[in-house]
């Protein structure tokens, strides 16, 4: 059949596959070139579409709809399912470290589907952006008219069709790689969104300056079919917001220097800092009236959701996590937050948690691991370490390195104490009698450096002058080593279970009993310079 039947008999019929998403067919992958696209009626689908049915599908099917996303279920996930269902553009507004771009992200890998674009082109070009007759032509190796005001396809693009016809390949190109991510900075120029004469490909090919061939896309272009988000939008000043409302307003948008109308045909997303959202004049009014819905981000509200995202974004080597020391770290973050001697307005972003626990691993291995040769196990003795990824910003005193470090040890000691206290809860009396003889005249010594079983000094070693001591470090043991087996079934991360960790394990639960013995009222025992000692 001849290309021009190919392409009327495309165009007018039905598709005649069965889709496994939006407008992709179900064995896409054996689709090669634009004859087999043509042969199945292919019919592209555009992004919000995509992004609209993929998400009723993954409902439908029960599916996880934003894989990665913790804390989110009761407002925020709701707010982007409807305004996805209504195919609008979102604006999310929010501090650092909310997760505002990595949501954009997984919509789309997620909800975008794989689409068929013309072999090495930057702009996302597919044979459907062409009308049918333009097609054609170039399907029979004939030249486009350029009287069209409208940016189809490249001009690269256009050239292989002509010189390969219903043999060009067609490469089918992820929803993440039609993501394009731009950090609105000062010096992000209109040229960078919407594209710019490239002097080299005006010399190279010997085109006229104006013509279409010496066009250099822009980050809108690179966009087509996919998302576009720009990050921190009320920073891009007025001129170049004026660029991204042209596409919002009429899906469109021209450079000034070529007569000529591009259309990216784009999912738009923008994120805000809620100081810059509010502030009046950053946004341009019609920008911000068109970015439909407007939705709003938040730390997590939970120890419980902060400790699943540190687990599930921290970038950790072979190491085992105490539950209890990414408890206290959680917690840390969360005091962080509620702090009235903190910038709250600046924020206190997740990622303080995040390298916060990359850290304590980074230091356990420092003290311990490496030179004894086991598996780092961060413990609370680690964890004064911390101040140096402390990034927050001080309100109600003067914003000095030390009284950044007062404040952050002030709020770690208080995280330790909770965090022990708790798993020294209905502690028996005789217990606590009992652990209060031992230590009558005798001090325990805690260091980084130490480990459970080495030489002379050791923990173990120690422990055989604390009997009572012992016997409650195996019972929290037991009882931790449950919580560990609960917490890496939740989460599926490997670095909660022991891997032959055991003793060193052991280790971290004994310097947990002894902050928690130190903190309870009155104390039990004390802490000094020479050890933990009766109090």
């Amino acid at each position: 059949m001849e290309a021009s039947q190919l392409v009327s008999q495309c165009f007018s019929s039905n598709p005649k596959y069965s889709q496994i998403k939006a407008g992709l067919p179900e064995d896409y992958a054996s689709i090669k070139t634009i004859r087999d696209l043509l042969q199945i009626n292919y019919k592209l689908i555009g992004a919000k579409e995509q992004l609209r049915q993929n998400l009723i599908g993954t409902m439908k099917s029960g599916g996880i709809k934003y894989p990665g996303l913790i804390g989110y279920d009761e407002d925020v996930i709701p707010a982007l399912d409807r305004a996805i269902l209504s195919c609008h553009d979102i604006f999310l507004i929010g501090q650092i470290g909310q997760a505002k771009t990595r949501l954009v992200e997984v919509i789309a890998k997620h909800l975008l589907s794989p689409i068929p674009v013309i072999d090495g082109s930057i702009t996302n070009d597919t044979p459907m952006d062409l009308p049918q007759n333009d097609l054609i032509l170039l399907l029979e190796g004939q030249e486009l008219s350029e009287t069209s005001p409208v940016f189809h396809i490249s001009p690269e693009s256009a050239k292989k069709i002509q010189d390969n016809k219903l043999d060009t390949k067609i490469t089918w190109v992820e929803g993440s790689q039609r993501f394009r991510y731009v950090l609105a900075t000062p010096d992000i120029s209109v040229k960078d969104l919407v594209g710019y004469i490239d002097a080299i490909k005006v010399a190279k090919k010997g085109v006229e300056m104006y013509k279409i061939d010496s066009y250099s896309p822009g980050q809108l272009l690179q966009a087509k079919h996919g998302i576009f988000c720009i990050d921190e939008l009320p920073v891009l000043d007025p001129r170049k917001q004026v660029a991204l409302l042209s596409v919002l307003q009429e899906g469109r948008y021209t450079t000034g220097s070529y007569p000529v109308v591009f259309e990216p045909r784009t999912s738009f997303f923008a994120t805000a800092n809620p100081i810059d959202y509010t502030h009046s004049g950053k946004i341009i009014e019609p920008l911000y009236d068109r970015l439909k819905s407007h939705i709003h981000t938040h730390y997590p509200k939970t120890i419980e959701h902060e400790m699943q995202i540190i687990l599930q974004e921290a970038k950790l080597a072979n190491c085992l996590v105490p539950a209890f020391v990414l408890k206290t770290l959680a917690r840390l973050v969360h005091k962080a937050r509620a702090s009235p001697e903190i910038n709250q307005a600046k924020g206190v972003s997740v990622r303080f948690g995040i390298h916060g626990l990359e850290l304590l691993v980074g230091e356990s291995e420092r003290t311990r691991a490496i030179s004894h040769g086991i598996i780092p196990v961060p413990r609370n003795s680690d964890m004064y370490c911390l101040k140096q990824i402390a990034k927050f910003e001080l309100a109600e005193i003067d914003d000095t390195i030390e009284n950044r470090n007062k404040t952050f040890e002030s709020l770690l000691v208080d995280s330790i104490k909770e965090t022990s206290l708790e798993y020294l809860q209905e502690l028996p009396q005789e217990t606590i009698n009992a652990i209060k003889q031992e230590f009558s005249g005798k001090s325990f010594q805690v260091s980084q450096g130490m480990v459970w079983q080495n030489g002379q000094v050791s923990y173990s070693n120690q422990l055989l002058g604390f009997a009572n001591l012992a016997k409650l470090v195996e019972e929290k043991l037991a009882q931790i080593l449950q919580e560990q087996s609960n917490l890496a079934k939740s989460s599926q991360n490997q670095n909660l279970m022991t891997q032959n960790a055991e003793n060193e394990l052991r280790a971290a639960v004994l310097e947990i009993i002894l902050d928690g013995l130190c903190n309870f009222t009155p104390k039990i025992i004390d802490k000094k310079d020479t050890g933990y000692v009766t109090a």
